[in-house]
Protein backbone atom coordinates (compact mmCIF):
# COMPACT_ATOMS: atom_id res chain seq x y z
CA UNK A 1 0.00 0.00 0.00
CA UNK A 2 1.61 3.13 -0.97
CA UNK A 3 0.45 6.51 0.93
CA UNK A 4 0.12 9.81 -0.76
CA UNK A 5 2.46 11.68 1.35
CA UNK A 6 1.02 15.33 0.44
CA UNK A 7 -2.22 13.94 2.37
CA UNK A 8 -0.60 13.31 5.13
CA UNK A 9 0.51 17.21 5.54
CA UNK A 10 -1.61 18.62 8.42
CA UNK A 11 0.79 22.07 8.71
CA UNK A 12 3.78 22.90 8.27
CA UNK A 13 6.00 24.93 10.83
CA UNK A 14 9.34 26.67 9.89
CA UNK A 15 10.87 27.35 12.94
CA UNK A 16 14.59 28.43 12.30
CA UNK A 17 17.29 29.02 15.13
CA UNK A 18 19.17 32.06 14.23
CA UNK A 19 21.94 33.58 15.77
CA UNK A 20 21.26 37.00 17.69
CA UNK A 21 23.75 39.30 17.39
CA UNK A 22 24.73 42.59 18.39
CA UNK A 23 24.03 43.70 15.08
CA UNK A 24 20.45 42.19 15.18
CA UNK A 25 19.37 44.04 18.47
CA UNK A 26 20.40 47.50 16.40
CA UNK A 27 17.25 48.76 15.46
CA UNK A 28 13.50 47.64 15.24
CA UNK A 29 13.48 46.98 11.45
CA UNK A 30 16.67 44.24 11.92
CA UNK A 31 14.70 43.04 15.38
CA UNK A 32 11.52 42.49 12.83
CA UNK A 33 13.19 41.16 10.02
CA UNK A 34 15.14 38.70 12.11
CA UNK A 35 11.61 37.63 13.91
CA UNK A 36 10.11 37.01 10.55
CA UNK A 37 13.02 34.69 9.46
CA UNK A 38 12.82 32.99 13.05
CA UNK A 39 9.00 32.12 12.23
CA UNK A 40 9.03 31.03 8.92
CA UNK A 41 7.62 34.52 7.78
CA UNK A 42 10.16 34.86 5.15
CA UNK A 43 12.65 33.46 3.94
CA UNK A 44 16.66 33.52 3.75
CA UNK A 45 17.56 36.29 1.11
CA UNK A 46 13.97 38.09 0.44
CA UNK A 47 12.94 41.28 0.72
CA UNK A 48 9.45 41.07 0.89
CA UNK A 49 9.03 44.18 3.01
CA UNK A 50 5.31 44.41 2.85
CA UNK A 51 5.20 40.93 4.97
CA UNK A 52 7.93 42.86 7.31
CA UNK A 53 5.94 45.93 8.02
CA UNK A 54 2.95 43.57 8.96
CA UNK A 55 4.96 41.70 11.22
CA UNK A 56 5.70 44.73 12.39
CA UNK A 57 2.44 46.09 12.77
CA UNK A 58 0.92 43.14 14.88
CA UNK A 59 4.13 43.05 17.60
CA UNK A 60 3.42 47.04 17.35
CA UNK A 61 -0.31 46.61 18.54
CA UNK A 62 -0.40 43.04 20.68
CA UNK A 63 2.70 44.35 22.63
CA UNK A 64 3.14 48.35 22.72
CA UNK A 65 0.13 49.22 22.44
CA UNK A 66 -1.77 46.10 23.96
CA UNK A 67 -4.96 46.21 21.58
CA UNK A 68 -6.21 44.10 18.73
CA UNK A 69 -6.25 46.64 15.59
CA UNK A 70 -8.41 46.61 13.07
CA UNK A 71 -7.57 46.72 9.08
CA UNK A 72 -7.51 50.77 9.29
CA UNK A 73 -5.21 50.77 12.30
CA UNK A 74 -2.56 48.47 11.01
CA UNK A 75 -2.66 50.55 7.58
CA UNK A 76 -2.42 53.79 9.32
CA UNK A 77 0.57 52.23 11.52
CA UNK A 78 2.70 51.19 8.25
CA UNK A 79 2.13 54.01 6.13
CA UNK A 80 3.46 55.72 9.66
CA UNK A 81 6.03 53.99 10.65
CA UNK A 82 7.22 52.31 7.72
CA UNK A 83 6.99 55.49 5.05
CA UNK A 84 5.52 53.27 2.42
CA UNK A 85 1.66 53.74 1.81
CA UNK A 86 0.27 49.65 1.74
CA UNK A 87 -2.71 48.85 -0.15
CA UNK A 88 -5.66 46.85 1.75
CA UNK A 89 -5.55 44.29 -0.62
CA UNK A 90 -2.10 43.69 0.38
CA UNK A 91 -1.93 44.14 4.04
CA UNK A 92 -5.53 41.49 4.09
CA UNK A 93 -2.95 39.15 1.63
CA UNK A 94 -0.60 39.59 4.12
CA UNK A 95 -2.63 38.52 7.42
CA UNK A 96 -3.87 35.61 5.53
CA UNK A 97 -0.65 33.81 5.14
CA UNK A 98 0.20 34.99 8.53
CA UNK A 99 -3.39 33.29 9.73
CA UNK A 100 -1.97 30.46 7.76
CA UNK A 101 0.83 29.75 9.48
CA UNK A 102 -1.05 30.21 12.71
CA UNK A 103 0.37 33.42 14.19
CA UNK A 104 -2.44 35.80 13.12
CA UNK A 105 -6.72 35.20 14.13
CA UNK A 106 -9.20 37.62 13.48
CA UNK A 107 -12.32 38.05 15.43
CA UNK A 108 -15.16 40.59 14.88
CA UNK A 109 -13.03 43.03 12.26
CA UNK A 110 -10.03 42.98 14.76
CA UNK A 111 -6.75 41.06 14.73
CA UNK A 112 -4.28 39.65 17.16
CA UNK A 113 -1.66 37.35 17.52
CA UNK A 114 -2.69 34.09 18.21
CA UNK A 115 -2.84 33.93 21.77
CA UNK A 116 -2.90 31.38 25.42
CA UNK A 117 -5.95 32.68 27.83
CA UNK A 118 -7.74 35.86 27.86
CA UNK A 119 -5.81 38.48 30.06
CA UNK A 120 -2.02 37.17 29.18
CA UNK A 121 -2.14 37.67 25.38
CA UNK A 122 -0.44 41.14 25.65
CA UNK A 123 2.82 39.14 27.37
CA UNK A 124 5.84 38.78 25.23
CA UNK A 125 6.84 35.58 26.67
CA UNK A 126 3.80 33.97 27.08
CA UNK A 127 2.63 34.52 23.53
CA UNK A 128 6.16 32.65 22.24
CA UNK A 129 5.37 29.68 24.95
CA UNK A 130 1.58 29.68 24.06
CA UNK A 131 2.73 29.53 20.23
CA UNK A 132 5.72 26.69 20.79
CA UNK A 133 3.69 24.34 22.62
CA UNK A 134 0.72 24.85 19.85
CA UNK A 135 2.60 24.08 17.09
CA UNK A 136 5.32 21.67 18.13
CA UNK A 137 3.79 20.07 21.06
CA UNK A 138 1.23 18.05 18.39
CA UNK A 139 4.56 17.03 16.03
CA UNK A 140 6.66 16.06 18.91
CA UNK A 141 3.41 13.60 20.34
CA UNK A 142 3.30 11.96 16.79
CA UNK A 143 6.91 12.00 16.32
CA UNK A 144 6.79 9.62 19.66
CA UNK A 145 3.82 8.03 19.07
CA UNK A 146 5.64 6.40 15.69
CA UNK A 147 8.57 5.73 17.13
CA UNK A 148 7.19 3.76 20.37
CA UNK A 149 5.08 2.05 16.79
CA UNK A 150 8.48 1.27 15.24
CA UNK A 151 9.24 -0.63 17.79
CA UNK A 152 6.46 -3.37 17.55
CA UNK A 153 7.80 -3.79 13.76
Amino acid sequence: MELNEADLIEHEVTIRNLRFTKEVAETRRSLIRWLALSLGVINPGESRLSALAVLDSMLHFQFNQKKDPNVEEILEYINSAWGDPMNEKTLRYHLLQLSKAKIVDHSKGKYYLVHPQVGREYDEEEWVNHYFSMEIAPIKEKLIAAMKELRNK
